[in-house]
């Protein structure tokens, strides 16, 4: 399947934790936003969220159909539509991240657009923030589950985001079933157009007996962003100390929080799955994701 999110999304982050082992073989990515003049750049986030909120939001075969017709500016406006107002939008700017992430980080392309299943902008996606499918060789693929949380604390974020991946574990085999019964009936949608792509995704998604050599597992990518405090005295140092503080400060920050993953993966109910963990700090966090959805809708608040 195509990958709408390429590397050079990366670009806009400094790199603070690369692959770093966790409990069960599991691992774990940090970022944070480039520095410019002692502040996060968001302008550069935002200017790529512009680009990426139309694969996100707009099938493959809506984003195709409309580049076929040339209506080049519905793209924009049709994606725009699907989120949510912005003082009201609490988690679709990690969802969209999560999408990012997944993409360009771990080369594993979304395979559902949930956006496209709402049936108004204001109401909320249920179920998984995304489904992604991630190639391991020629025969062993993983669905991910995406699952996003921005909370003003990073122990609040990690909690909650176990704590629906439980509920969605708890609720068995119907729940992920039901998941991947909303990707088998939209497939066509994401615009799989050879045949033979299309029938490894059909037995991907549901095998059958004659698949004995087909390995399918579930797995769960996760984004946490959390508010990320910036003193006055820290904002008077010279740049290049700054830069040095703040992503010193990022590493203390979530190396705090490792024990409180690892205790949760060791738990009985998610020994066998793989996680994927992506975490982000944000300054002033509430303001910044209330902001950057204004400004992708065009938005005053």
């Amino acid at each position: 399947m195509r990958i709408d999110i390429q590397d050079n999304f990366l670009n806009l982050f400094i790199t603070v934790f690369k692959d770093k082992p966790l409990e069960c073989d599991n691992r774990l990515n940090a970022f944070m936003l480039k520095i410019t003049n002692n502040s996060f750049n968001y302008n550069n986030l935002k200017e790529l969220l512009e680009n990426a909120m139309i694969t996100y939001a707009l099938s493959r075969h809506t984003y195709d159909e409309l580049i076929t017709q040339r209506k080049f500016g519905n793209l924009y406006s049709r994606a725009r539509e699907q989120f949510r107002k912005a003082e009201s939008n609490l988690g679709e700017l990690g969802e969209l991240l999560l999408y990012c992430l997944l993409e360009a980080h771990l080369k594993a392309p979304k395979l559902l657009t949930k956006l496209e299943l709402k049936t108004a902008p204001n109401d909320y996606v249920k179920g998984a923030d995304g489904v992604h499918l991630l190639k391991i060789d020629k025969d062993t693929y993983q669905i991910i589950f995406g699952e996003s949380k921005l909370r003003p604390d990073l122990t609040d974020g990690i909690s909650d985001a176990f704590s629906s991946i439980k509920t969605m574990l708890k609720e068995g085999l119907d729940k992920i079933t039901y998941e991947i019964h909303l990707v088998n009936s939209n497939l066509l949608k994401e615009n799989v157009s050879d045949e033979k792509s299309y029938e490894v995704l059909k037995k991907i998604l549901v095998p059958t007996e004659n698949d004995e050599d087909l390995n399918v597992d579930y797995s769960f990518g996760i984004f946490l962003g959390f508010d990320f405090p910036v003193s006055d005295c820290e904002r008077r140092l010279n740049n290049i100390e700054f830069r040095k503080k703040m992503k010193q400060k990022v590493e203390d920050a979530i190396n705090e929080k490792i024990p409180q993953i690892n205790k949760q993966l060791k738990k009985e109910q998610f020994i066998g799955y793989n996680f994927y963990f992506y975490i982000v700090p944000f300054y002033e966090l509430d303001k910044i994701r209330k902001q950057i959805i204004a400004d992708l809708k065009l938005e005053n608040i």
